[in-house]
């Protein structure tokens, strides 16, 4: 994902966040993030567009575990402590999405949140369930 951001050298892009601003950390504690640095970022390879900075509630963790991607249960495997509600963590735009529709969506970290989110939702669906109002 591109954006009209550049990084000090000139030739790292800076990732925005929804809001137009440097895209901030989500999360250390379980580390999150499509490439497991904090934040939000995304790239090519992110098919599941893992861009929205959520704070998960139990109701979403259900749905989500319903729906195929179970956030709930520890992997040792993948080095996966398992989400409990309150934890933040980039979630797939889309799942974020299909949540809003079956009214199961969580509250979300505009400022954490990358601007590819936009892509799958919707800013003001976004800002009506920020954390940070």
């Amino acid at each position: 994902m591109s954006n009209n951001g550049s990084g000090p050298n000139g030739k790292q892009p800076i990732p925005l966040n929804v809001l137009g601003n440097p895209l901030i950390e989500c999360s250390s504690e379980p580390i999150t993030g499509f490439f497991r640095n904090g934040r939000c970022d995304t790239g090519p390879s992110d098919f599941g567009s893992h861009t929205v900075c959520a704070q998960v509630t139990a109701e979403f963790l259900e749905f989500s575990k319903q729906s195929g991607n179970d956030l709930s249960t520890p992997s040792q495997q993948f080095g996966f402590p398992g989400l409990q509600p309150g934890d933040c963590w980039c979630v797939c735009a889309p799942r974020w999405q299909e949540a809003l529709e079956a009214g199961y969506a969580c509250p979300v970290r505009l400022e954490a949140t990358h601007i590819g989110a936009l892509q799958h939702i919707d800013l003001d669906d976004l800002q009506e369930h920020a954390i940070n109002k």
